[in-house]
């Protein structure tokens, strides 16, 4: 983790990692599949929480125990989703330090002169978009979005935020003073849910946003939505779940009891979940091993948990590092052992995925070997990553996904978002394309 001395000071924490444990007691349990508690956690995430840095030698003792768990748990299987990313609008006032891809909502007013890279879909879009992408073969559309002051999550909702005291507290504006309305959550749902196609949308923190100004639940949310055509929700605005970190890189979003109630809501409701962590910022190996805490108990009480996804910190366009907060993201050894940890630590989370929009090809399939099964999947658009300074790309093929993960000795294996249909690939049978998605029929996904 790449923080200046000056800041390291001013963030004095109350959580650090230093522990009474001993990495080789750690590792020890870790080895024996006994489950692990926090201090067992800093510890191989650190290597040893006596002395500073990485150790590498003991570092590959921890790849080495993740890497066997994982063939115990999940085989040489590498699993990867035919999907597509349509994000829905990059206005946001939510000021996250870490993030590069809001715009300031007033930018996209009527009137306004700022000149902006951002945009804001109609349903009517992100039907075109996704009816498109179905004819290519996808099985799931994963849509993550800002925070458009305009949008409100049904039609009910929106005339009672229209009746409400407008606000900075509320942060709604009325969607007539926008060049383009998104219209609500529920219409943007239903224009993506085209074909049988999966939905993965709403994360808690757009679930907030959808309840705001009322007193309704998020079960009341996510089960309007689920009417809609919601399937899973991603476990995405979790970033670190321990709230002094929390107050730092994103004061404005909900706090970490918030994120749970409302991924526990989606799971009362019948909705899948995934659980994300996005490390190498301003915090610690303490703090990781709390937010692991923190989803294993949260899987506990609701096995909806399908996938663990540890993304890196992208820093290079984000206010973190343009104001000289951090000078960096985490180093690949930090990367590695988030991988094997989150592996060793999750006894009830089966699926850990590498994500080679954040760590590019090489390095993605290098995470195959520290304890990840899953290698994300075709993507088609990805604009979060990309414009946070991301230059991994955007666009994988099937055919790519097959050859990359037979060049390491692993099988490929086309997945649904859920886990629970699988199709194994045999690599040497020429080209291939998806054959799980509504109308998929193995043509390759070759996009121009």
């Amino acid at each position: 983790m790449a923080v200046t001395p000056a800041v390291e000071r001013e963030f004095a924490f109350d959580h650090r990692p230093e522990t009474d444990q001993s990495f080789e007691n750690a590792l020890a349990k870790a080895r024996a599949g006994e489950r692990l508690s926090v201090a067992d956690a800093t510890e191989l995430l650190t290597t040893g929480s006596e002395s500073a840095g990485i150790d590498p030698d003991r570092k590959e003792l921890v790849l080495e125990a993740a890497d066997t768990r994982r063939a115990e748990v999940v085989g040489e299987e590498v699993t990867f989703v035919t999907n597509l990313n349509n994000n829905l609008t990059t206005a946001c006032n939510t000021g996250c330090l870490f993030c590069n891809f809001k715009d300031t909502a007033s930018n996209f007013e009527r009137g306004s002169d700022v000149e902006h890279p951002g945009f804001t879909k109609t349903p009517a879009e992100s039907r075109e978009i996704v009816s498109e992408a179905l004819e290519m073969g996808i099985y799931e559309v994963c849509s993550v979005s800002g925070l458009h002051p305009a949008f409100a999550l049904d039609a009910e909702h929106l005339e009672i935020l229209q009746s409400a005291d407008e606000g900075p507290e509320l942060n709604f504006k009325q969607p007539e003073l926008y060049a383009t309305d998104p219209h609500t959550y529920v219409k943007q749902i239903e224009a993506m849910a085209v074909g049988d196609v999966h939905v993965h949308s709403m994360t808690p923190e757009e679930a907030y946003h959808a309840r705001r100004g009322t007193d309704w639940s998020y079960e009341e949310v996510y089960g309007r939505l689920k009417e809609a055509g919601l399937d899973s929700v991603p476990g995405t605005a979790a970033e670190i779940l321990v709230d002094e970190v929390r107050e730092v890189i994103c004061p404005g979003k909900i706090g970490s009891d918030e994120w749970e109630r409302a991924i526990e809501a989606a799971a009362n409701v019948g909705l899948d979940t995934t659980a994300t962590i996005m490390y190498g910022h301003v915090e610690n190996e303490a703090h990781r091993a709390m937010h692991l805490k923190r989803v294993r108990d949260l899987q506990d009480r609701t096995g909806v948990i399908t996938e663990f996804v540890p993304l890196s910190f992208i820093h290079q366009s984000t206010p973190l590092y343009e104001r000289d907060v951090v000078t960096g993201g985490a180093s690949t050894h930090e990367d590695e052992l988030m991988i094997a940890v989150s592996r060793l630590f999750l006894d009830n989370v089966e699926n850990i995925q590498s994500s080679w929009v954040k760590y590019g090809d090489e390095q993605g399939l290098k995470m195959l070997s520290c304890g990840a099964n899953d290698f994300m999947g075709t993507i088609l658009s990805e604009e979060i990553t990309k414009r946070a300074g991301g230059e991994h790309g955007e666009f994988r093929d099937v055919s790519d996904l097959v050859e990359m993960i037979a060049s390491v000795g692993r099988v490929p294996v086309e997945r649904s978002t859920d886990y629970r249909e699988k199709r194994r690939i045999d690599p040497g049978e020429g080209s291939h394309g998806p054959l799980l998605g509504p109308r998929a029929d193995g043509s390759p996904m070759v996009v121009e």
